[in-house]
């Protein structure tokens, strides 16, 4: 088995870049791409892990990227609190000038964002500290899903599911909007660093099944390289309607787990939408080859 889309707590993940590739290395899983969000900080880490143990370390990470809703949403007044678009940059080899400059300006962003939404908590009269948000980070990127953990240890919320349905989703109490990148510019900067630029779980834009092929065409002309058709939000029968589509279009398809670890517990390492494993011919079809 490979698994081409993880999370350790170098973002957020449970497990740190270590512990994350021995835990893939003790489930069979032979190569794995390492993806936390807006952050390559944890491949060092990994990458030592994973020469000692023999296995294979795919350098990644998972961009934010700015997307608007529907027209036919918003003029409806309707908001999807879940709509997202993340790039998987995957296989990076040397980080360009150009995605260190992104990778940068993303991390000033978001700590921008944080540092509100902590003042939106202290105004609402929770006695919120951001240095001790930072550290039950444990040094990695923070972001809501620490958050919620920090208003549960703060006795606001019993779970994490209740932090963001209470506190931290779109229109709640200390919600602030994140910006995300320029898809093209993240685009390129993956390219210059050796990796390919693959569309996460494509069933989080939202869009009708009639809407997807114009959007993923339009993608492809500024840099889109592949889809993770393979996700574990989608059933088997999407996965592969969303296979068959990237094959349409010529683009390359992936799969992955998006583990994270405890706080996503429903997702294994090695297993992807159906809860199928991934087998390892999805390295030749994405076109990356394990070192």
């Amino acid at each position: 088995m490979i698994d081409l889309h993880t999370h350790s707590s170098a973002s957020d993940g449970n497990l740190s870049p270590a512990e994350l590739v021995r835990a893939a290395h003790a489930a069979g899983v032979s190569t794995i791409a390492l993806t936390d969000h807006d952050t390559i900080d944890g491949i060092p880490e990994a990458e030592s892990e994973a020469t000692r143990l023999g296995i294979s370390l795919i350098p990644g990470t998972e961009i934010d990227i700015n997307w608007q809703y529907d027209a036919a949403d918003a003029k409806a007044g309707i908001v999807r609190s879940s709509r997202e678009f993340h790039l998987l940059g995957l296989g990076l080899k040397a980080p360009s000038p150009a995605f260190t400059g992104l990778m940068a300006e993303i991390k000033m962003e978001r700590k921008r964002r944080n540092l509100l939404m902590i003042d939106k908590m202290n105004e609402a009269g929770v006695d919120a500290d951001y240095r001790e948000l930072c550290g039950m980070a444990g040094g990695g990127c923070v972001g809501r899903p620490h958050f919620a953990q920090y208003l549960i240890k703060l006795g606001k919320a019993r779970s994490m599911q209740a932090a963001f349905d209470g506190f931290l989703g779109k229109g709640k109490p200390f919600y602030i909007q994140k910006t995300g990148a320029d898809f093209r510019r993240a685009a390129d900067a993956i390219h210059e660093s050796g990796g390919l630029a693959v569309l996460a779980h494509p069933t989080t834009l939202y869009v009708s099944w009639g809407r997807l092929p114009v959007i993923l065409a339009g993608l492809k002309e500024q840099g889109l390289d592949g889809v993770e058709a393979w996700h574990p939000v989608a059933t088997e029968r999407v996965c592969r309607r969303l296979e068959a589509l990237a094959g349409t279009l010529g683009l390359r398809v992936t799969a992955g787990s998006d583990f994270h670890g405890e706080k996503r517990p429903g997702r294994r390492l090695g297993y992807t939408g159906g809860g199928l494993p991934i087998d390892d011919s999805f390295l030749a079809r994405a076109g990356l080859a394990a070192d």
